[in-house]
């Protein structure tokens, strides 16, 4: 991904979250709005894929087709770019425009690691489908909260919202997750002034200090 500040083309802060499965991040999104509402700061809290109705449809195929056909992997990538086109189009551009600090829940990175470094898909076709589907909208500050793939499926086996229900990539084998936490890692080792390692296994309330101090020295 570019490293292009969005700063200088926007009034707004693009905050993303990535990590694997079961790492918490609706938590820390959760957290980190709460904390710039309180501030008084205008907050836009989306999520990918999705994000618009559009992009909702979008994410409910990808996430849970289960049709006769096999999904191919080039095809998952073109779904999600496909809905990061509209998403950022329709919803986190003219949010920023207008001075609104969006964070968003996954952004260009996830598809790196998971149709990339998972799938293997070759890293010049997502580079340049992601380019083409954010318009620019590099994210300003990214967290990746990382732990162990087989603590996440621990903590995804248990949770509420899934009720022993679990999505494509939920289902995928062990092997399949320790290659997107490491791909988050090599995009992370490149892109260390945007992206901020976070450990992801300790408590909720922990990891929120650590991310709200580091968000904190960008939007002042």
């Amino acid at each position: 991904m570019a490293n292009k500040a969005l700063k200088h083309s926007y009034n707004g802060f693009f905050i993303t979250f990535e990590g694997p499965e079961g790492s918490g991040k609706s938590t820390q999104v959760r957290k980190l709005a709460e904390h710039f509402a309180a501030r008084g700061r205008e907050v836009l809290v989306t999520r990918e894929p999705g994000g618009t109705p559009l992009a909702e449809r979008m994410r409910t195929l990808v996430k849970n087709f289960d049709g006769p056909e096999k999904m191919h992997a080039s095809t998952e990538l073109l779904l999600m770019e496909a809905a990061r086109a509209q998403h950022v189009r329709e919803k986190i551009r003219p949010a920023l425009s207008a001075g609104t600090i969006v964070i968003c829940d996954r952004f260009a990175d996830s598809t790196t690691a998971y149709q990339g470094g998972a799938r293997g898909i070759e890293p010049p076709a997502i580079d340049f489908l992601n380019r083409f589907a954010m318009a620019e909208c590099v994210p300003d500050l990214t967290f990746l909260l990382d732990l162990p793939p087989e603590i996440g499926f621990a903590r995804t086996s248990i949770r509420e919202e899934t009720r022993g229900e679990h999505d494509r990539f939920e289902e995928e084998k062990l092997e399949f997750h320790e290659r997107v936490r490491a791909a988050f890692l090599a995009i992370a080792a490149r892109e260390p002034e945007r992206i901020r390692i976070v450990d992801a296994t300790r408590s909720p309330e922990t990891i929120h200090e650590e991310i709200r101090a580091i968000a904190d020295e960008l939007v002042r």
